[in-house]
């Protein structure tokens, strides 16, 4: 049996390409089907509110389409909506990225001492730090909003001096005062700056990126409900909410070109 639907992903920008790029090396007989929220981005410096309305609007949008599974690939809304958005959305499958990170970060520690950079809205909600005590009581968790990280990816600058003193400047302090041997990327903007975060941190600590812990996720799950796709020749198409030509120039930094549609789609969420 096979299910020809796809699987529906969203995330505030780009940074959730890490996670679509892992869900097609994960199950590549799968049709993809992602929206960036770009108009409204970054949704880490957002209240929890609103990140929970454009959460629901995104999720909506993608039902349109007659998608089997809801990625919700950004921390932030994954963090402060996730829950709410599985209960409107029913009996339809939900996989946010926190659960799934903080799950790599506990089983990747030695130590059990953890830090998690990512958004701000991220890291004051906690939800890392709960998730990963949750499966390790015992862990020592230290959170680090770095913002500026989001922007950075957005932009396409993953190297350069600005970038590795923006690097520094999160994260020097967090690794003196915290110690950690297990560093978690905690927004799925900041795999495209793993050189320079692994520049800063040193080779004794690992870097958790969660975006192929959730598309193991995903698998499971599609196929403890049967809904796994087996034939037919994949797609995937790419919406945006502004400006869809940067959007697929930025993209060409998160996904080889082979992947890439030759447009991108102009939706409104409002």
């Amino acid at each position: 049996m096979t299910d020809e639907r796809p699987i529906g992903v969203f995330d505030s920008g780009v940074g959730g390409l890490t996670v679509l790029r892992a869900l097609r090396e994960e199950l590549p007989g799968e049709s993809l089907l992602y929206l960036g929220d770009t108009a409204r981005l970054p949704y880490g410096t957002k209240s929890p509110d609103t990140v929970s309305r454009y959460a629901h609007q995104a999720a909506a949008h993608l039902i349109g389409y007659g998608v089997k599974l809801v990625v919700v690939a950004c921390n932030t809304a994954s963090a402060l909506a996730l829950d709410e958005v599985q209960a409107t959305l029913g009996d339809l499958p939900v996989v946010g990225v926190v659960r799934p990170g903080a799950e790599a970060a506990v089983r990747e520690s030695v130590t059990g001492r953890i830090a998690v950079i990512s958004t701000e809205s991220t890291a004051q909600h906690g939800a890392y730090d709960r998730e990963i005590r949750a499966r390790r009581p015992d862990a020592q968790v230290a959170s680090r909003g770095c913002s500026l990280f989001v922007a950075l990816a957005e932009e396409g600058w993953s190297h350069g001096p600005i970038v590795e003193a923006i690097a520094r400047e999160y994260l020097e302090p967090l690794m003196e005062s915290h110690r950690p041997d297990c560093l978690v990327l905690g927004c799925t903007h900041f795999p495209v700056l793993t050189d320079a975060i692994a520049g800063v941190v040193g080779p004794d600590v690992r870097i958790v990126n969660s975006a192929a812990t959730t598309a193991a996720v995903v698998r499971r799950e599609l196929e403890a409900r049967d809904l796994v796709r087996s034939t037919a020749k994949p797609s995937l198409r790419l919406l945006a909410t502004d400006s869809p030509e940067r959007f697929l120039r930025v993209a060409r930094r998160f996904l080889p070109a082979e992947l890439l549609p030759e447009n991108v789609d102009l939706v409104d969420l409002s």
